[in-house]
């Protein structure tokens, strides 16, 4: 008896050092990662309760301990210069230690949104010749793997630490197929002109909504909203209800041999429609699942705590079908307001790209009530209204129907122009001039002698020009407020837009760029694109839809 109370005495140590949590980091830190550099920067993790811990990286060390319920850790480095230079960023605690290799500093940008954001490099239009070419090592990306929860997150899960997902990779031929495509062209002129290392890290999700972006509880105020709260709620319930991932196992399983057994007595017959086998996806948690605020919470929470320069968001074309449109005058600005709040930054700079455009043109009709219009123009009136944001076109970068444009090129270059014109206040030719990043904006209108005289902000309309002097993509209507196509010349000595229709003798409103596909050549010496407009505030009545839009109710004073 002794011997073994003596052995016990013995074990007690070492049984209570492997209760004990290793001192560890969110998925988020890892080798090959960027630091942004000129701002404190928040290093953080878990320990055991009071558990002192020592983080060190470039000369500097610091010292804290867990807290003391959950055992969380957090210091801030001093701003760091930027450094090529991979060095090690090291985490010591009494339970272990963490050794994260070549780690640089530079410019981070997070790059969020939906599958035009989410669209890889190796599905972009040149990928045949980027991917192989790509040589940079300065460059570097983590795509988050999709998570949507009900409650906020403070890190993802990953698989292992050498999956595409939840994990950084460098911008070479064997890694860079992964990375987001608008983010890689973006990243590429970045560095170049900077010449500091750009690292990008990826919270797309193809098919989200701007609601599944904020918290819930901004969503919450926005009336709007709660059908889809509804929705989800009654899907959640059902989902308890029904025995959870036990039940959907066996649904799934009783549904498909129903399946099998309807499959297997058509392909005797051939009468009636072929059977379909059920959607796994259909059997999965609605928790886990597109949901208001949870890609917030899944994938916006866990990075919240990392210190970063600004923000690509490229989102609006899952709001442009059927009455998706309704809240988005509320939700598209609070995506903005809620993600500078979980970042604690009340200035972060956030890039807006405007959706482009898809499906075929049909009638006059058509065109003019796209739920596309209403959603360029919520995105056009947000960037006017809201400090510190950047809106960049994209309507001239799709050459057919497709929701996906190949040429993210185009839209990575002009976003990497607004953030070293706004962000980074650089100039071009030795800093001399600003560098401009703005196509022709409309501004104000005048009708003389049967045309409309288009006039546009001072600073976008350096030498207007269309492109190869082709007038598309201009529309005029008169009182009975239908809409023509109509004729368009630039006046280059007054700096104008004259627009008319032989058979519209008393013109009362122009719109430009306005279809579900655009068109348009007009742009500025610089050759980027004008925004699509319109002169008048008439409500839109979406195809498809309920209810018309009403920009003076929806952004008062405009």
């Amino acid at each position: 008896m002794k011997y073994t109370i003596r052995f016990l005495l013995l074990l007690l140590p070492l049984l209570a050092h492997m209760a004990m949590a290793e001192v560890r980091m969110p998925n988020l830190f890892g080798d090959h990662m960027v630091l942004q550099r000129d701002k404190a920067v928040r290093i953080w993790g878990w320990a055991d309760p009071g558990e002192s811990v020592e983080v060190s990286f470039a000369d500097q060390t610091l010292k804290t301990k867990g807290l003391a319920e959950e055992g969380r850790w957090s210091v801030e480095l001093k701003p760091l210069e930027s450094s090529s230079k991979g060095r090690s960023l090291t985490v010591t605690g009494k339970t272990g230690k963490v050794v994260l290799e070549d780690v640089v500093v530079g410019e981070v940008w997070v790059c969020g949104g939906q599958s035009n954001m989410e669209w890889s490099l190796r599905a972009t239009r040149d990928a045949d010749v980027e991917i192989t070419s790509a040589d940079s090592t300065g460059i570097r990306f983590i795509r988050l793997p999709k998570v949507a929860r009900l409650k906020p997150q403070d890190d993802f899960p990953i698989k292992s630490t050498q999956t595409p997902e939840g994990n950084w990779r460098q911008a070479i031929p064997e890694e860079v197929e992964n990375c987001t495509g608008v983010g890689y062209y973006f990243a590429r002129r970045l560095h170049r002109f900077l010449k500091v290392p750009i690292g990008l890290i990826d919270i797309s999700w193809g098919g989200t909504m701007a609601q599944h972006w904020c918290t819930k509880e901004t969503l919450r105020k926005i009336p709007e909203v709660d059908p889809y709260f509804e929705k989800f709620e009654t899907a959640l319930d059902a989902w308890n209800k029904e025995g959870k991932a036990e039940g959907a196992k066996k649904r799934y399983e009783a549904d498909l041999k129903s399946y099998r057994e309807a499959r297997a007595q058509w392909e005797k017959t051939k009468e009636g429609r072929q059977p379909r086998g059920p959607n796994s996806n259909a059997y999965t948690n609605p928790a886990e699942k597109g949901q208001p605020g949870g890609m917030f919470n899944g994938m916006v929470g866990p990075i919240s705590s990392f210190s970063i320069r600004g923000v690509l968001f490229y989102q609006g074309e899952n709001n442009s079908f059927t009455v998706g449109w309704k809240p988005f005058y509320r939700t598209f600005p609070s995506v903005i307001k809620d993600w500078r709040k979980a970042f604690n930054e009340p200035k972060l700079p956030f890039g807006i790209i405007q959706i482009a455009g898809w499906s075929n043109r049909r009638s006059m009709a058509y065109d003019m009530n796209h739920h596309t219009n209403l959603v360029r123009e919520i995105q056009h009136i947000t960037w006017e209204r809201t400090p510190n944001t950047g809106l960049i076109t994209t309507y001239d970068t799709n050459s057919n129907g497709s929701i996906h444009p190949g040429r993210k090129q185009p839209v990575g270059e002009r976003s990497a122009r607004w953030a070293l014109s706004e962000v980074y206040r650089t100039g071009s030719q030795t800093g001399r001039k600003p560098i401009e990043w703005r196509g022709p904006v409309y501004e104000s209108y005048k009708i003389e002698g049967g045309k409309v005289h288009i006039t546009f902000k001072e600073g976008t309309d350096r030498s207007l020009r269309l492109d190869q002097d082709v007038d598309v993509g201009f529309y005029i209507a008169g009182k009975d407020k239908v809409f023509q196509h109509a004729q368009a010349r630039v006046d280059g000595g007054k700096g104008t837009v004259v627009v008319w229709n032989e058979d519209i003798k008393e013109p009362v409103a122009v719109r430009y760029a306005f279809s579900n596909l655009p068109m348009g050549g007009l742009m500025n010496g610089r050759e980027i694109p004008a925004y699509p407009f319109r002169t008048d505030n008439w409500p839109i009545t979406p195809h498809q839809s309920t209810g018309s839009y009403e920009v003076d109710k929806a952004f008062p004073n405009q």
